[in-house]
């Protein structure tokens, strides 16, 4: 009796662990399953919890109605030189009141969150010295990547979606409900405005994307989250620096700021879509380069923090 019970024991424990682990990796416990750590519900309930997120999102709230002030205490907006320029038309109605919004955010301050998001996200947890704990949950290197690198992507998206969903309420109610006027002659209906405007917000988020692989690699490379982030921001500002400096030609073309305000040829009569079509191009390669080395290098690195 006794002997054939030890033989149907290790049967009925192979039979449980194949049932609740058939799925995991040689050597792994029973029911481990790597797919299923780290779930992205979970990180993006953390990540929103942040200060950082709330204190950035009402900053980019709170950005049309300072513009709304701006306005009105200094009077509206005109030609200058004769010359009309979008700026000059952010009065016209609640659509021109979101386009130059984004006209005076995408240079720099849309900068700031992507890089804030994409970041911020890794390092910070070498900084709180949990990332060796999440390592040892066991959270596979990449899979811990995928998911803050995409919490990260959404959370900057939401922030690129929130501006121009505001700067339209407020000023639509400012200045009320109309076409979009286009400075070189010409105006799109309410309708066509708003397709347009959703087109240039997936153009500005497809440009950040350059500065949102910068920040994800070096937040690989530093435990310091400030250095990740002030890392992404300055080397973004030296792009728009040296964009500036027309000695350098057709090498320009090489430079994701050089196409940063390419989506303007959204917004006319009759669009134009090469330039984004290159600027997107210009800015996808980067992006697929600097996000291969983050992972590269996180695979490597040795995880003491």
């Amino acid at each position: 009796m006794s002997t054939r019970a030890e033989h149907t024991r290790p049967a009925e424990h192979t039979g449980h662990a194949e049932h609740t682990g058939r799925t995991g990796p040689a050597g792994a416990a029973p029911g481990y399953r790597p797919g299923r750590t780290l779930p992205l519900r979970v990180e993006l309930v953390r990540q929103v919890k942040r200060r950082r997120t709330l204190v950035m999102g009402g900053i980019l709230a709170a950005l049309p109605f300072v513009l709304v002030a701006a306005f009105a205490l200094g009077g509206d907006p005109g030609a200058r030189n004769g010359r009309v320029t979008l700026m000059d038309t952010a009065t016209a109605s609640g659509a021109n009141f979101a386009a130059v919004t984004l006209f005076v955010s995408a240079g720099f301050l849309l900068v700031i969150p992507v890089a804030l998001f994409c970041g911020d996200t890794v390092a910070s947890e070498a900084n709180w010295s949990s990332l060796r704990y999440l390592l040892a949950a066991p959270v596979p290197r990449a899979r811990l990547l995928t998911s803050k690198l995409a919490v990260g992507l959404a959370l900057g998206l939401a922030a690129m979606v929130l501006l121009p969903l505001v700067a339209l309420a407020v000023g639509t109610a400012a200045y009320g409900w109309g076409p979009l006027r286009i400075p070189t002659g010409g105006e799109l209906a309410p309708g066509t405005a708003a397709q347009r405007l959703v087109v240039v917000v997936a153009y500005l988020f497809v440009s950040q994307l350059v500065t949102a692989g910068l920040a994800f690699w070096l937040s690989t490379k530093t435990d310091a989250p400030l250095g990740a982030v002030g890392g992404a921001v300055g080397l973004t500002i030296v792009g728009n620096v040296l964009d500036a400096v027309t000695a350098l030609g057709h090498w320009r073309d090489f430079l994701p700021a050089h196409w940063q305000f390419a989506w303007v040829d959204a917004v006319q009569p009759r669009p134009e879509w090469s330039g984004m079509v290159q600027g997107a191009s210009v800015s996808v390669t980067y992006a697929l380069v600097l996000t291969a080395l983050a992972f590269r290098a996180f695979a490597r690195k040795d995880v003491v923090s």
